[in-house]
């Protein structure tokens, strides 16, 4: 019974540290995924003296995905509906040029002050409307997002991980003598500790497993579609290849250098 409970504290902290690198994986994902659809949406307008070409800027901000040019029509047509056909149009020639920029990807604050500089260089253009204000604030609510969920990950994985080494301690010291006995008859380090080594990876293999069915249980679920096209992006959950690898790997490297660190541990106090 209490070797069922070792191995069980050791399972349950193994699978602590796998959803937790799993959650942060998986709003990595969303918050790129959501500045992907915030590019679509995001522009800028610049204000042109002269007629520009797509591929001049391009030379300037090689970021640029697209260039619409907007017509001034709905503006005049704001300012008086009784100016003559013949006034219009040459009000129309004598306005400065209007253009949307639409980027390749959502831009940072400090990537959106380069670009602006750079558009400026450029002669005829006068004016860079950036929406700054709106733009900083939803990207520093992304980052403040991000920030939370590692900072949360990396406190639940500090104290998992010293909760596997003081278990795996534990058992070293239940299997003291054993390991002592085998020490006497000339036994390598490495063959007093297997029993040990074994116990860390059949429970990070195990670990590992249980998180593969907790993800891909939750990726199937309806209500995570659900919320994911409440904020209209779509992402892969968990990859049961890549993310499984993943989990398997870590589960391992962890359970194993925490054993193999008290193994040292305990031959230096030999």
């Amino acid at each position: 019974m209490k070797s069922f409970k070792n191995h069980l504290s050791l399972i349950v902290a193994l699978v602590s540290i796998l959803f937790s690198l799993q959650i942060f994986t998986i709003v990595e994902r969303s918050i790129d995924a959501y500045k992907d659809k915030l590019a679509t949406n995001y522009s800028l307008v610049i204000v042109s003296q002269k007629k520009l070409e797509q591929q001049a800027l391009l030379k300037k901000v090689p970021t640029i995905a697209t260039m619409e040019e907007i017509s001034p029509d709905s503006v005049i047509k704001k300012l008086d509906t009784k100016i003559s056909k013949k006034n219009m149009d040459l009000l129309k020639v004598t306005l400065p040029k209007f253009y949307k920029l639409r980027l390749k990807k959502y831009p940072t604050p400090d990537e959106v002050e380069g670009i602006t500089k750079k558009l400026m260089s450029i002669a005829s253009i006068t004016k860079v409307e950036t929406f700054s204000a709106t733009h900083d604030t939803i990207y520093k609510l992304l980052l403040l997002f991000k920030t939370v969920i590692f900072v949360l990950a990396f406190t639940i994985l500090v104290v998992t991980v010293l909760l596997i080494f003081k278990e795996l301690r534990i058992w070293q010291f239940k299997h003291n003598e054993r390991m002592s006995i085998m020490s006497l008859f000339g036994a390598p380090t490495w063959l007093r500790s297997a029993v040990l080594f074994r116990l860390a990876i059949v429970d990070a293999l195990i670990a590992a497993f249980i998180s593969f069915v907790i993800f891909a249980y939750i990726s199937s679920t309806e209500w995570v579609s659900q919320q994911l096209h409440t904020i209209g992006i779509q992402i892969i959950v968990f990859d049961k290849g890549y993310d499984f690898l993943m989990m398997l790997g870590v589960s391992i490297i962890v359970s194993v250098f925490l054993a193999g660190f008290i193994v040292l541990g305990h031959k230096e106090e030999v």
